[in-house]
């Protein structure tokens, strides 16, 4: 029988997708419970319309991903932070820090948990530094931490 996925079912498949499973476990298991819907033509013709606008919607998500990362392939960020006389930080530069300066430069929300840097920026100098927007589309940049003048 087949069936359309109404949620995720461990041993079967995902929300949404269309499966082959025997009668039995069909009618006593997955239908009883909800997590899915006998596959008829009306709701197979619903399930690849679904298919078809998730698939654009990715599809636009991932090319306003690679835009983003055409803005910020390259760039050096400066980040100004207050210092010691021996070279070292009063505290470290953070995934928020460089995700404000990130968003100043785009001009788009950037999210300090797609930001991957060395957890150890404790000293003045240049880092390298990379964003994940999206599967597949990696930015990467450079860190240039400052002295804030007195």
């Amino acid at each position: 029988m087949k069936v359309i996925l109404k949620q995720d079912v461990k041993s079967i498949g995902k929300k949404d997708e269309i499966h082959e499973v025997s009668d039995g476990y069909a009618r006593n298991y997955l239908l009883p419970r909800g997590l899915a819907a006998a596959a008829d033509a009306n709701a197979l013709n619903t399930a690849r319309t679904k298919s078809e606008a998730k698939a654009h919607h990715e599809a636009e998500a991932k090319a306003a991903a690679e835009d983003l990362a055409a803005k910020i392939k390259g760039q050096i960020i400066t980040v100004k932070v207050k210092g010691g006389a021996s070279g070292k930080l009063h505290g470290k530069v953070t995934g928020k820090d460089v995700a404000d300066q990130l968003t100043r430069l785009t001009g788009t929300e950037i999210d300090k948990k797609k930001v991957e840097m060395p957890s150890n920026i404790k000293e003045f100098g240049t880092y390298d530094a990379q964003i994940r927007l999206h599967a597949g589309v990696v930015a990467p940049f450079k860190i240039k931490v400052e002295e804030i003048p007195l």
